[in-house]
């Protein structure tokens, strides 16, 4: 383990890259599986095997108590049973995106995040807007507004993983637990609901895991533990960085998702795109510039 602060910063640097370097390459994890395993099949047994390998890593490490300690308090069961749903859609959409050429999309979605963060958290948190950060959310607004003009249709997609994915940041902002026991007891949750909506693949033949070859059925249960590693390394990088320093990290993953949708699988990048791209990453810079400006002030007062 490491003794100092450089340290602490070097192993959580290197965790933070290894988290947001992962989720940046899920595009390819997840269109390993071809056309024969449908997107609700390959959600169904991540929720499953995400369950059982958190299950084990809780076990193991000793961790029962908190997971306990949770179950036994209805008004955070309640909030996560809201975050688990949240959490099961944002993946849900983000499987069938990157499975149907759409990887562009889950890119958008992810870099429209921080910016719905931030609304959300003056809608709902009641915390105030600098001046940066008004611009940062009407120039992604404006590439939001343009999209739908040049394609004629709302982004949804993109639109949906943001949404989810922010509304489960700011319901799990309300409940006090770390993220290895939240995301057990949001797991245990969906466990029912996933189990018994296998058990119809299963009773309608159209279930692949144990009809197909071994590669996929891997494929299958390591959708568990691609769900808990980055997951692990972002709890331990969190512990050791400044937000700030994470703040910035967090752009790897959609920046991944847009290179490997445009250079490994082709999908087209047209101007429309470029221009709808450009306002969001206009607005990320302008809300980073922010960050970076409140880091500064803070650290100074100290």
């Amino acid at each position: 383990m490491p003794r100092n602060p450089r340290d602490n910063a070097a192993w959580g640097a290197g965790a933070a890259i290894g988290a947001f370097g992962l989720w940046a390459l899920f595009p390819i994890y997840f269109n390993q599986f071809g056309p024969n395993v449908s997107a609700l099949e390959i959600l169904l047994q991540r929720v499953v095997w995400a369950w059982f390998f958190l299950l084990a890593f809780v076990l193991v490490s000793g961790r029962w108590g908190p997971v306990r300690a949770l179950l036994r308090r209805p008004r955070a069961l309640m909030a996560l049973t809201a975050s688990a749903l949240a959490i099961s859609t944002n993946w849900g959409t983000f499987i069938w995106a990157v499975t149907h050429g759409e990887i562009l999309q889950s890119s958008l979605g992810y870099y429209i995040n921080p910016l719905l963060n931030v609304l959300l958290g003056y809608c709902f948190l009641g915390e105030r807007l600098q001046p940066l950060q008004r611009l940062a959310i009407v120039a992604a607004g404006a590439g939001v507004l343009f999209a739908v003009f040049a394609y004629g249709h709302v982004p949804w997609l993109a639109l949906l993983m943001a949404t989810t994915f922010s509304l489960y940041g700011l319901i799990r902002k309300q409940v006090e637990t770390d993220s290895i026991t939240g995301l057990m007891v949001e797991t245990l949750l969906l466990l029912p609901l996933a189990a018994g909506w296998l058990a119809l693949l299963y009773a309608r033949g159209e279930a692949v895991f144990l009809h197909a070859d071994p590669g996929t059925d891997l494929l299958l249960v390591g959708a568990g533990i691609i769900t808990l590693l980055p997951l692990m390394l972002f709890a331990f990088a969190a512990r050791q960085l400044r937000l700030a320093t994470l703040g910035f990290s967090q752009y790897i993953a959609p920046t991944g998702h847009f290179l490997i949708g445009v250079y490994l699988y082709g999908e087209p990048f047209t101007t429309a795109d470029a221009i709808t791209f450009g306002c969001i990453w206009g607005g990320l810079a302008l809300y980073t510039i922010d960050m970076a400006r409140t880091h500064r002030r803070h650290s100074l007062l100290k």
